[in-house]
């Protein structure tokens, strides 16, 4: 008896939090413009700061921006002769949405993510010997482990021959586009409605999300406005809960989708980035780096990343929601380097004090000539540990374990063109930087 009553007390205690905070948070209306603001100074945050911010977005393509703060709009504007009603693609960022409905249609008994694959698509979906391919499952796809080739074939191709077996499933991360788009339709045939029509029913409605998935090719490419975005980020932060509306009840689930979903790349749970592990990958290389992906944002933020910067950041230790779309002077399939750069202009908000909240301060990390043509030097005001350099399309070029607080780098042989430097310190952090070379 005694245990059980413990067991009430504990329960009612974890209700009684989450209550608290759904409490704290506004949800706008499901129809209509009405949205509850919090002016930004209020929260000690500069005009002439915001609009260094906003000049910032405005000359990289931006085409929207916002942040909520306990649901309320903080900021929010438009560049580039976008509108607070226009649609813009998610590109990647859409993948947590499919993750989300994988969800809700394992909560209401469709599938199960435990199940090979071929239970929904039918054996022969890839060209792997069926032994090998019985082993992918759904949580595979979720998990970007399938083990299916990523090397010489396209990417987004979905067809039966582009999936070749490469190694068993679980045993390697690879950002690989095919086998999560193949979740559209596992979800389709496992519930017996498009994708479309399941995420209207079971997400959009009770939210007040607009949006749709567009066939793009091989991919399935969901657009909507800013604020459609902006809602899903609230409701992941509430867990799933909608003002009262538990959409996802299997927390199960939700959890596992923003935390660590497997061993590999500790910065990736269900489709879905993490901030504040030990160590990360990228797509395109199967190196791992120590750190955390944005050093100098909170440790509990995930993110919804896609190209051209289609940025979804939640923060559940603030209450914040920051959303970016538009379009990119790279062609980075995960923008993590705008990301970072829009969290120094966050943590930089006040007319007062440049300390960032919550979050570390970023070093002196200078990168020098940029654009460079033969040699990069790297000078940075603390001792690193290691450097690697990316190109655009996430290949690994160079890596170095160094001990000190210079270092130049001989880069005649490398292509004209854009690159990521990568640099670990010995507190295990990891600082990025874009460069160009210019012939």
């Amino acid at each position: 008896m005694k245990n059980i009553s413990i067991v009430f007390i504990l329960t009612v205690s974890l209700l009684c939090l989450k209550n608290s905070k759904a409490q704290q948070i506004y949800f706008p209306p499901s129809t209509g413009n009405v949205w509850d603001t919090i002016q930004p100074q209020s929260l000690g945050w500069c005009q002439p700061k915001i609009d260094s911010l906003y000049n910032f977005l405005n000359i990289n393509g931006t085409k929207s921006f916002m942040v909520l703060k306990d649901g309320k709009i903080v900021l929010e504007q438009y560049f580039n002769g976008h509108n607070e009603n226009a649609n813009w693609y998610w590109a990647s960022a859409g993948k947590t949405l499919t993750a989300f409905m994988t969800g809700m249609a394992q909560q209401e008994g469709f599938l199960n993510i435990n199940n090979p694959t071929s239970t929904y698509l039918g054996q022969g979906w890839t060209t792997a010997p069926p032994e090998k391919e019985e082993l992918i499952t759904v949580w595979h796809q979720l998990t970007m482990t399938s083990g299916l080739q990523d090397t010489n074939v396209e990417l987004d191709c979905t067809i039966d021959t582009c999936l070749k077996y490469l190694a068993d499933a679980g045993t390697r991360w690879s950002y690989h586009n095919a086998p999560y788009t193949l979740l559209d339709p596992v979800i389709e045939n496992a519930t017996g409605l498009t994708l479309n029509n399941f995420t209207n029913t079971r997400l959009k409605q009770p939210t007040g999300m607009g949006g749709f998935f567009v066939s793009v090719g091989f991919n399935n490419v969901f657009f909507s406005n800013t604020r459609s975005m902006a809602r899903f980020g609230l409701l992941m932060l509430n867990n799933g809960d909608w003002n009262g509306n538990p959409i996802m009840n299997d927390q199960e689930y939700f959890q596992a989708m923003i935390n660590p979903s497997q061993n590999l790349n500790n910065g990736y749970g269900y489709l879905w980035w993490l901030n504040g592990q030990e160590n990360f990958m990228i797509p395109g290389t199967q190196f791992v780096f120590p750190g955390y992906f944005f050093p100098n944002a909170p440790a509990d933020m995930y993110s919804a990343l896609g190209k051209d910067g289609q940025i979804l950041n939640v923060v559940p230790s603030q209450n914040l929601v920051v959303v970016r779309m538009g379009e990119s002077p790279t062609t980075v399939p995960v923008p993590f380097l705008l990301n970072a750069d829009i969290w120094n202009y966050l943590n930089n908000m006040s007319c007062d004090d440049p300390v960032s909240i919550n979050t570390p301060v970023q070093s002196q990390l200078q990168v020098y000539p940029n654009p460079a043509q033969d040699q990069l030097n790297i000078l940075l005001d603390e001792y690193f540990e290691q450097i690697s350099i990316s190109d655009l399309q996430g290949k690994h070029v160079f890596a170095s374990v160094s001990n000190g607080k210079e270092l130049s780098i001989d880069i005649a042989a490398f292509p004209q063109g854009i690159y990521f430097l990568h640099v670990q310190k010995r507190d295990g952090s990891v600082e990025h930087r874009k460069f160009i070379v210019s012939r």
